[in-house]
């Protein structure tokens, strides 16, 4: 049987291994800049085909982040981290847009933080 996490999430972390960047398949309990992480897109799963086994386009948000330390470097260390991403995302994966730079606090740390929209189509083997 298949399943998202085998055949979708985990190439898609493992394509980005190369990034010079932490990779997670969904939000860690503790962020480790520079990182990229996958997690669900808006809206997560479009229905494309409804048969004897379904079909859906799965959308996602790579989260490009860096670590917050001054506005100048932390804007260049994320369009390069960003770059690194995008060169990366394999075939079969459509890249949308990539957000604005926006600043997030986890605990104690301040990261600068842009999304890159991907999506790719699944069929669900049983």
């Amino acid at each position: 049987m298949t399943t998202i996490q085998a055949d979708v999430r985990a190439p898609l972390a493992t394509a980005l291994a190369g990034v010079t960047a932490s990779v997670y398949e969904s939000v860690p309990e503790a962020l480790i800049a520079p990182a990229a992480l996958i997690i669900p897109g808006t809206p997560y799963m479009e229905t494309t085909l409804i048969s004897s086994a379904v079909q859906v386009k799965l959308n996602f948000t790579i989260t490009a982040a860096v670590a917050y330390n001054n506005n100048a470097g932390a804007l260049d260390n994320l369009e390069k981290l960003s770059l690194q991403i995008l060169a990366a995302i394999p075939s079969g994966y459509i890249v949308g847009d990539v957000s604005r730079p926006s600043i997030i606090a986890l605990g104690s740390s301040n990261f600068l933080t842009s999304d890159i929209d991907v999506s790719t189509y699944y069929k669900q083997e049983n």
